[in-house]
């Protein structure tokens, strides 16, 4: 199938002869915004059970949880390469020799080509990127910075513990070490214009960043922003409206960045709102369709330089 706009699977696929496929683990991470290093309550929209499946859980070590993942998998999609994403909280906050026990872990396994790592900006150092440019000379090591937004009273607003300084800061830490850098923003915010939230299209297309996830704000249950929301509602992204921002995103973004996610997808027992009442693959397809509809392309109307 072809696609407008720079695919995850496509790429691994063209990576590594083969389609490969996510498998989530939890290795009983904490986040310095809940162990009390920074916080204990956590960022405003916080609950980790709105993206860690049930597979996913910390009772069961790194290589059993990958047992059973690949094993599910391979049975329903007859995979054979696996990339472990240590996903839920902060997967590199652990003293650098924890960190490469548990990386090597993962590694050994023969279907494993790589790992996609998950963590906050202010939870790298020189020693830890040491680790994982060691590990890139032989795996595929993606990691994942959870920017969130590019405005600091944004970052204020949900309680997230740094600047956006700090990414900045960690992307100059990881890059040109043989890592891939990945990014995570939401879009959606109360405190953010449309145009604010595009305008980080072009701050990333100008930044050292391989990879991207967009999520679109949702408001899950056991939260504070629940509690807000249900305080003082605010506007969250319909469905149609939705459809027209991602693909002015997409334009705006250089198509050198891999797109991994395009949106959020909170289970339907513990989403509050949007309520878009749509299957994943539906809103993918609506995506391309209006992309399509409207001649879109990834980086279309990419500006020649950032501008906040």
């Amino acid at each position: 199938m072809s696609r407008r706009y720079n695919h995850f699977g496509a790429y691994m696929k063209n990576l590594f002869g083969a389609a490969v496929y996510k498998v989530t683990v939890d290795a009983g991470f904490t986040c310095p915004n809940r162990d009390g290093t920074l916080g204990t309550s956590g960022c405003i929209y916080c609950n980790n059970d709105s993206f860690r499946p049930n597979s996913c859980r910390p009772r069961l070590s790194v290589h059993e949880q990958i047992r059973n993942g690949t094993a599910f998998i391979r049975k329903r999609y007859k995979a054979e390469k696996f990339l472990v994403y240590f996903q839920p909280y902060t997967n590199t906050y652990a003293p650098v020799d924890e960190l490469e026990q548990l990386y090597a872990e993962a590694l050994s396994e023969p279907s494993v080509v790589g790992l996609a790592i998950g963590t906050r900006p202010d939870a790298v150092d020189a020693d830890k990127v040491r680790l994982l440019q060691s590990l890139a000379e032989r795996s595929f090591i993606l990691l994942e910075y959870g920017m969130q937004s590019m405005f600091d009273r944004t970052l204020e607003f949900i309680n997230r513990g740094h600047n956006y300084s700090a990414f900045l800061n960690a992307l100059d830490l990881t890059v040109d070490k043989g890592i891939f850098v990945g990014a995570h923003i939401i879009v959606g915010f109360p405190t953010e214009t449309k145009e604010e939230m595009l305008l980080m299209a072009d701050e990333l297309s100008h930044l050292p960043v391989d990879f991207l996830k967009i999520h679109h704000l949702q408001v899950v249950k056991h939260t504070l922003l629940e509690a807000m929301f249900h305080e003082k509602p605010f506007p969250v992204f319909g469905y149609e409206e939705y459809l027209d921002f991602v693909s002015e995103f997409i334009q705006r973004l250089s198509p050198k960045i891999v797109l991994q996610r395009l949106f959020a997808t909170a289970p339907d027992d513990i989403l509050v709102a949007p309520d878009w009442g749509r299957k994943r693959h539906k809103i993918l397809s609506d995506i391309e369709n209006r992309l399509e509809s409207i001649d879109a392309w990834q980086g279309k109307r990419m500006k020649v330089h950032a501008g906040k």
